[in-house]
């Protein structure tokens, strides 16, 4: 099979911070920006409709609840008027975006999803929830399901997508290698809190193996911190510390050999941009195809559950009870009658 190449872009930005509207702008904007330089694929931050709940990592769960109501309240539904926008852009310069969002639900004020939505010309293309929160960020997002863990055919070739940590997951990432992974997305965001952790680092070797492992590209986008962010957050002096630390973000694109194609951006906002040939993934698996010749299926096996979570589930009928109408002689019945047949179902037997 021959793949035609094309340019991708991987966005390093700051969200408009708990605004869901103006950072849906600013990718709009971005969008245009990166398919100015030629780009065709533009891949976003984790989350960056409309920020990070950094709040988990230096305050108490009481102490960061009211910035949960903020978060949940400049979140969004998919579909919806934010989602119609991005897909809107998509379609006028015939882009695929891949971009990461709080997503709420219908049903429930208090459950928000770390989402990654793919955007192609035609519309949306599929939604997917982060399989597990990391640490903290369980005070704020809900786990996603293995419906979701699919690799999506786009016009460049199959694509997947994981969420920052679940990058590490090694069974996810075999998951989407499995189906045909060719390209993969995985964004982050700015993380500046733990000295001993080196964020840039950190997604430098989650980003080669993936890439090396499975002989395919990888395409890094993480958020940066920006000084509106973190004027938002109202930190205090030693808590404002916490959030400028660095190094915190990196982004990225990585080729089938597990090296980088071009230059990286380090903390600061930009665009890093690649040529993509899928092709170059060929010559790589003869040497290491951990897909086909190069396992052991007579000695591994895994398994995926696909089945959706869901808070309930409906058996036969409406799923809206509806009330039976009445018959015109029981609407006239008198007090009388009903008092009579209480007394009845009193009496003793």
């Amino acid at each position: 099979m021959q793949f035609k190449p094309f340019k991708a872009a991987a966005v390093q930005a700051a969200p408009i911070f708990l605004d869901a509207a103006a950072t849906v702008e600013k990718a709009c904007a971005l969008t245009r920006e990166a398919v100015a330089n030629g780009a065709q694929l533009v891949v976003f931050p984790e989350v960056f409709v409309a920020g990070y709940p950094y709040w988990n990592w230096y305050m108490s769960p009481l102490e960061g609840s009211p910035w949960f109501a903020r978060l949940q309240q400049s979140s969004v539904q998919v579909p919806g008027p934010e989602v119609d926008k991005l897909c809107e852009v998509a379609a006028r310069f015939g882009v695929t975006i891949v971009i990461g969002v709080n997503e709420s639900v219908p049903y429930s004020l208090g459950t928000v999803f770390n989402t990654n939505l793919v955007i192609g010309p035609e519309g949306l293309i599929a939604r997917h929830r982060k399989l597990v929160p990391t640490f903290a960020e369980k005070l704020t997002w809900a786990s996603g399901d293995g419906s979701s863990l699919r690799v999506h055919e786009t016009k460049f070739g199959p694509l997947g997508v994981l969420a920052c940590g679940e990058n590490t997951n090694t069974l996810a990432r075999y998951t989407l290698l499995a189906q045909g992974e060719l390209i993969h997305v995985a964004n982050y965001i700015a993380f500046p809190f733990i000295a001993n952790y080196d964020m840039p680092e950190a997604i430098r070797i989650r980003a080669g193996a993936h890439s090396f492992e499975g002989k395919i590209f990888t395409i890094v986008a993480c958020s940066a911190m920006s000084p509106e962010l973190v004027a938002t957050l109202k930190p205090t002096p030693q808590q404002e510390k916490m959030l400028t630390g660095t190094p915190n973000a990196f982004s990225g694109i990585y080729g089938p050999d597990g090296r980088l194609v071009g230059d990286p951006i380090i903390d600061h906002e930009g665009i890093v941009y690649a040529e993509i040939d899928l092709n170059r993934c060929i010559e790589p698996k003869q040497y290491h195809d951990i897909l086909g010749h190069y396992n052991r299926f007579d000695i591994f096996k895994l398994e995926v559950n696909r089945a959706p979570l869901e808070p309930i589930h409906f058996r036969g009928g409406s799923e809206r009870a509806e009330l039976p109408a009445l018959a015109a002689d029981s609407a006239a019945e008198s007090v009388e009658d009903l008092t009579a047949s209480i007394v009845r179902l009193r009496a003793p037997n």
